[in-house]
């Protein structure tokens, strides 16, 4: 009997530590971890990478994981995630909540959840988002990325665009393209993840002060790693 109640109160000991650490990871912490996950994936295949020199001279980069695309003729677009961008001392600063939205007209039939990389390529571009919405492809302009280690700095690195597009895709979908998205801070986002009301994204990106969580930490030390690998 004392050998049954010992061995149920273990059980239950269990069971509440698991759920206790199973749902103390909040949406924005997930929503960091899969950050990380994204740029790992990017980086397994050289031949699909972020080309080097690309990386190396961005002044930012967000990462959306899994935007949702769902369409028949017309179609919407919607996904969440983070916005990183270089402090004037050229380390990564702690990453911003983001979000894209937008609809998207022509022949596309099908879903897909795809996961989203920008490189931003000028302090401009990083700006204009940081102090409000910026619409892919009007407010500034956008193409998709060139890949591989090999890609030439004399092609599509040295065009004119402000931001270059990655994907990673896992399903199907025809007529994909980021123009006339809108991309966003997400203040919410940001408010609950640093604990602090009406935390700016250029106060998250510029002061020294702030205190971020441990999950933003590795995913600064993850690009750090990703960007000194490319050199």
């Amino acid at each position: 009997m004392k050998l049954m109640k010992s061995v149920t109160y273990l059980f239950i000991l269990f069971f509440s530590l698991w759920i206790t650490t199973g749902f103390t990871e909040t949406v924005e912490e997930r929503k960091m971890a899969n950050a990380i996950e994204v740029l790992n994936d990017l980086n397994l295949i050289p031949e699909n990478a972020i080309p080097p020199t690309l990386l190396q001279n961005a002044y930012g980069i967000a990462i959306i994981p899994s935007l949702i695309k769902v369409g028949f003729l017309a179609g919407g677009r919607y996904g969440k995630g983070i916005l990183m961008v270089r402090t004037t001392s050229n380390r990564w600063s702690n990453p911003s909540f983001v979000y894209i939205a937008g609809a998207s007209f022509g022949y596309q039939i099908g879903a897909q959840s795809t996961d989203i990389v920008l490189v931003f390529k000028s302090k401009k571009s990083v700006d204009s988002i940081a102090s409000g919405k910026i619409t892919l492809g009007a407010d500034v302009s956008v193409a998709a990325g060139p890949v591989g280690r090999q890609a030439s700095a004399g092609t599509d690195i040295m065009m004119k665009a402000e931001i270059y597009s990655y994907s990673r895709s896992r399903g199907f979908f025809a007529g994909f393209s980021l123009e006339g998205a809108v991309l966003n801070i997400d203040k919410g986002s940001n408010v609950n993840f640093y604990k602090k009301p009406y935390v700016t994204a250029i106060e998250i990106f510029e002061s020294k002060d702030l205190e971020a969580p441990v999950s933003a930490s590795k995913l600064k030390q993850c690009l750090i790693r990703y960007t000194r690998q490319q050199q």
